[in-house]
């Protein structure tokens, strides 16, 4: 597994190897073992997410679960295309309101590790793209929250995207107050 280290160094971007013939390929998109003995160590997770977002330019974002049930992600493309993004919402962070950005898709396999603390949203880039994810936590619908995805200076893409009412009217960056610490997780 390839394993890159981001700007934001607690985010991570891993890309499994395929192997491949002319029927297709195989891939190890989990493996705690090799992670370990490559120095990640990442939590243990409890749930498992699969969305499908039918029209190119759906956002979904920027999502979080506060404590105490925060939720750490490991996210991958199952089908299609998208543009992940994650914020750091870590009150006194060096990093804080940061973002990274990194294209995910069924061809290039890679996927992103969203930690504890961190804003998520991504938006699609084709029709059908199914997003699946790990979770480190069980959703709790009294912890969920949104921050609007057009108040942190990310450049998704699209200017007009297909929201949910939740995202539409959520709490810009700059007024919402971080559930957050540094150090925290």
């Amino acid at each position: 597994m390839q394993i890159e280290r981001t700007a934001i160094s607690e985010v991570l971007i891993l890309t499994p190897a395929r192997r491949g013939d002319e029927r297709g390929f195989f891939a190890e998109s989990w493996n705690r073992k090799t992670l370990r003995e490559a120095g990640v160590d990442l939590p243990e997770f409890v749930q498992d997410n699969h969305s499908l977002s039918r029209q190119a330019g759906t956002l979904r974002g920027l999502h979080y679960q506060a404590p105490p049930h925060a939720q750490g992600k490991l996210v991958r493309c199952g089908r299609g295309s998208l543009f992940d993004v994650v914020v750091d919402a870590r009150r006194s962070s060096p990093t804080y309101g940061q973002w990274i950005g990194v294209e995910l898709s069924f061809e290039n396999g890679r996927q992103i590790w969203v930690p504890a603390g961190f804003l998520h949203g991504f938006v699609t880039r084709e029709p059908d793209t199914e997003v699946i994810y790990k979770c480190t936590d069980y959703y709790d619908r009294a912890s969920e929250g949104a921050v609007r995805w057009n108040s942190t200076g990310i450049d998704w893409g699209v200017s007009d995207p297909l929201l949910s009412d939740k995202d539409r009217v959520a709490t810009s960056f700059a007024d919402w107050q971080s559930p957050f610490a540094y150090g925290e997780f």
